[in-house]
């Protein structure tokens, strides 16, 4: 007879002790012998407290995982109906780094992840200047990044795209659009115009549900198309539809590494190109996204480092050195200490099951 390897669930509301102060829900699964899990939810600023990702953690997730009898990782999330959202997500999450330390076994190396290290991307923030954009990409360069996306919307696309070609004609490019276009005459001129400057993918062009719209595009133009995609079902409807040759593969976004792991599995078939990015400001996200991204169909820079210079809540740093982020493959799970006191202090609200 099987074990039940869940016997404790914790989960901490923290946010940053100044600046900006990011939010997270960090969760936390305890095993029979001692081991604990963890992962991250970013909570959106403004989310009223405590927010419905808590309290889906509180109500539905953590009572099932509590003596659930499971073998491996990829059972958990339709054992105990997780579904496909952040919180699910930062459980699922947990369930990797648990299943991990129990037995010693790197992340990245559990999910199938062939790579050292990870050649790191960033992104740009909004912020509608023409004259910062060249600046803002030159210190991402000079940070070593190899990629930078950079958000455009109408109105704001050909210009500031101009710009950040022209400063660095070599720089992989991403332009996202945040499904802010249509394919009236004139915003599908202004993307094909976009398609002149080379950038490796279009992100999010037109409305999330339009396929068809994506593949259009597609077809007129040399730069991947990288739709929206929040479920394995969506992923292989877009390949089937040739709407895109390209996917950013986001842990929140698809409800874990376990689909976001066949997410990667089903793109990198296709041969579509595959970058990833990291969640929340905590740590414990983009490590996740570290060993996500050492999948071999991962060819595109990543976005799985934090920002230097904030507290630090996993040892060592995920940070970058020259634009490479190193895979941790001599430590178990997600291959960082995790500063429980220090996460205790910050926390704003606790749960604990059982109590």
């Amino acid at each position: 007879m099987r074990v039940p390897r869940i016997l404790g669930c914790d989960a901490f509301r923290v946010a940053m002790p100044r600046g900006r102060r990011p939010e997270s829900i960090l969760v936390r699964l305890s095993g029979g012998d001692g081991a604990a899990g963890w992962g991250e939810m970013a909570v959106p600023t403004g989310t009223a407290n405590p927010g419905p990702g808590w309290a889906d953690i509180e109500t539905r997730m953590a009572p099932a995982l509590i003596g659930l009898d499971w073998d491996r990782p990829e059972d958990v999330s339709a054992a105990a109906d997780l579904g496909a959202n952040e919180a699910a997500a930062a459980i699922d999450v947990a369930c990797w780094d648990l299943w991990c330390r129990e037995r010693g076994l790197p992340l990245a190396h559990a999910l199938g992840g062939t790579r050292t290290s990870i050649v790191t991307g960033a992104r740009l923030g909004p912020e509608p200047l023409l004259d910062t954009v060249a600046p803002r990409a030159n210190k991402a360069v000079g940070a070593g990044h190899t990629r930078v996306t950079l958000p455009i919307r109408p109105g704001w696309d050909i210009e500031p795209v101009r710009a950040l070609r022209e400063a660095y004609p070599a720089l992989a490019l991403v332009a996202d659009a945040g499904h802010a276009y249509t394919e009236s005459a004139e915003h599908m001129a202004v993307l094909e115009a976009l398609d002149a400057y080379g950038p490796v993918a279009i992100e999010r062009p037109f409305a999330a549900d339009d396929l068809a719209a994506h593949a259009r595009l597609q077809l007129r133009v040399g730069a991947a198309v990288a739709p929206a995609v929040g479920d394995l079902e969506t992923l292989d409807a877009a390949i089937t539809l040739e709407a895109g040759r390209a996917l950013h593969l986001r842990l929140d976004r698809l409800g874990g590494l376990t689909a976001a792991r066949s997410a990667h599995d089903l793109a990198y078939a296709a041969g579509w190109d595959v970058w990833c990015s990291g969640c929340g400001a905590f740590g414990i996200g983009q490590a996740a996204a570290v060993a996500l991204a050492a999948l071999p169909g991962c060819t595109l820079p990543s976005d799985v480092s934090d920002p230097a210079g904030g507290p630090v809540f996993v040892t060592p740093p995920v940070r970058s050195s020259g634009g490479v982020v190193g895979v941790p493959l001599t430590q178990p799970g997600l291959g960082h200490e995790i500063d429980e006191a220090r996460i205790e202090r910050l926390a704003t609200r606790r749960m604990r099951l059982p109590a």
